[in-house]
């Protein structure tokens, strides 16, 4: 079972979508495509000269985060093998299916259409991390599954002992990572960017309406304008890799 593309998938509050979709199409250097979907609740952040790999999402209820949706040449195969796995169905589609991790991370399966070309980088940032923040309860599982998904992806420990790190073959444009909380609660996801200049993006972001959060050594913490929790990370934009 092959994972041909990736999607970073920005989740956020209908009252503040349009919001989200300024701050994000700035940051990533892309264009809106059409709304789509029942309640106009889906758009596509689309590059120049390159297939997207950055999607957004209306959502009804909740603060929103983010999620990963995987392209496949066989949906129903991927779910059922997540469904072996632990995960739960949330919803099928038929060429898309909603499913959920045993920790209670939502994401998606949906067709392979000819994605190929990876975003470059931009103003010194790319996102390309999708992280999961998982209550130490179901840490292990969680990784023992997303391994198991992600079979073919390198499945490591990370950097401190609370990180894990699921990393895609060359060309794919979403890593994940896994940390566990110091506390329980639910599941939930953000979004990391590979920075060259943490500081000089920070600047950048907060010029668009982003503010700070945290500092920790290798990563920042940011509010996007829209409400949403993100890092900026110490990573080599063009590797995904630790520097130095």
């Amino acid at each position: 079972m092959r994972i041909r593309w990736t999607y970073s998938f920005i989740d956020r509050p209908r009252e503040a979508f349009d919001t989200a979709c300024d701050f994000w199409t700035a940051v990533t250097g892309t264009r809106l495509s059409e709304l789509r979907g029942q309640h106009s609740e889906f758009v596509t952040l689309l590059p120049d000269g390159a297939d997207a790999c950055v999607k957004a999402q209306a959502v009804r209820s909740g603060n929103g985060g983010a999620h990963l949706d995987f392209c496949v040449d066989d949906v129903t195969e991927f779910a059922d093998s997540a469904v072996r796995l632990g995960a739960g169905v949330v919803a099928d589609l038929g060429s898309l299916v909603v499913l959920q991790s045993p920790g209670g991370q939502l994401f998606c399966a949906e067709p392979w259409r000819g994605q190929a070309s990876r975003p470059g980088v931009v103003r010194g940032s790319r996102l390309d991390q999708v992280c999961v923040d998982v209550p130490p309860s179901s840490y292990d599982a969680e990784v023992a599954f997303w391994s198991g998904l992600l079979d073919s992806w390198a499945s490591r420990p990370g950097a401190l002992p609370e990180f894990h790190v699921v990393e895609p073959p060359p060309g794919l444009p979403v890593r994940l990572l896994l940390q566990r909380l110091g506390e329980e609660h639910p599941a939930s996801a953000h979004l990391d960017l590979a920075c060259a200049d943490v500081a000089a993006t920070r600047a950048w972001h907060e010029e668009l309406g982003a503010a700070f959060v945290a500092g920790f050594s290798g990563w920042t913490v940011m509010r996007d304008p829209a409400g949403g929790t993100y890092c900026l990370t110490t990573r080599d934009p063009e590797t995904g890799g630790l520097r130095g």
